[in-house]
């Protein structure tokens, strides 16, 4: 069973790929919502990244998600597009700096096998926001490029951050309240795709 309570995996010591640059462009308006949207990290902000979190957003647009931050709700590091969404299959939207604290996981929430089972993960992780609905009234599977750019984002992210190992959904970390990035996403083709690189074509 595709059961994302269950999504996790760890990033081996050998194969870290070579830095690269991904396609990125800042979400409009975005800088606005810093102050409020975001924390200063209580770790250090390059070794002090132990996981990356991979959400999926509840609606069917990227301005859907964005009003979600823009309320100063929540948060993430990437946003990437919805299937229908121009800029699907070009860039993946930036919304937080990589060094500022995104507002995605609970504080109290953690895992065992995760970080040792430290709470506020936000301190310690970098967040992925996928924009796909995953109502139960409606099934609109991930598109290819989706899981691609999703598993290229991760491993930029295995280059850049030396101590980064774990790679996990938010409804594992948060199992009670959480159910992204829901059961229609294949994890195991991401985790593949994550450790064995994806072309790495950018």
């Amino acid at each position: 069973m595709n059961d994302p309570k269950f999504f996790l995996f760890d990033l081996p010591r050998s194969g870290r790929p070579a830095p690269f640059r991904i396609p990125e462009e800042w979400y409009p308006g975005v800088r606005d919502h810093w102050h409020h949207a975001t924390s200063r990290r209580a770790v250090d902000p390059i070794g002090g990244i132990r996981a990356l979190v991979i959400h999926a957003a509840v609606g069917l647009s990227s301005a859907g998600a964005m009003s979600v931050m823009k309320a100063h709700r929540a948060s993430w590091h990437w946003l990437i597009p919805g299937t229908d969404e121009e800029p699907h299959g070009k860039v993946a939207w930036a919304c937080v700096p990589e060094a500022s604290a995104a507002l995605h996981v609970r504080d109290l929430r953690s895992y065992p096998a995760v970080n040792g089972g430290q709470a506020k993960v936000n301190d310690w992780s970098l967040a992925i926001q996928i924009v796909n609905s995953r109502s139960r009234d409606v099934v609109e599977p991930f598109s290819d490029w989706q899981v691609e750019i999703a598993a290229e984002i991760v491993r930029y992210s295995w280059a850049k951050y030396p101590n980064l190992k774990h790679v996990v959904s938010h409804a594992l970390l948060d199992p009670e309240r959480c159910s992204d990035p829901g059961a229609h996403f294949p994890w195991k083709r991401f985790r593949d795709l994550v450790l064995n690189g994806a072309g790495d074509m950018y």
